[in-house]
């Protein structure tokens, strides 16, 4: 897994891309972009709470620290880390 615990200040704004469904769970950092791959399905907010998960253990923070402030139904996802 990816290691962005660099990204990890307060008021960072992250933008993600998620495939959900995928055969594993997964940080990918390509060409800039970060792109997070979960296994649950999109429905009922899973693939949201597998995605902040996977990522506050990538950034080293609490998973209460990270807001979704864009994306909630959609593949690319804007998270803040919050102080």
């Amino acid at each position: 897994m990816s290691d962005l615990s660099h990204l990890a200040q307060p008021g960072t704004e992250i933008s993600v891309r998620v495939t959900p469904k995928a055969s594993r769970n997964a940080i990918v950092v390509e060409d800039g972009a970060i792109r997070v791959y979960v296994t649950v399905v999109p429905e009922g907010g899973k693939a949201n709470a597998a995605v902040v998960k996977l990522l506050a253990k990538a950034l080293g923070v609490a998973k209460s620290r990270l807001v979704l402030i864009r994306g909630d139904t959609a593949r690319d996802k804007v998270f803040r880390i919050e102080g």
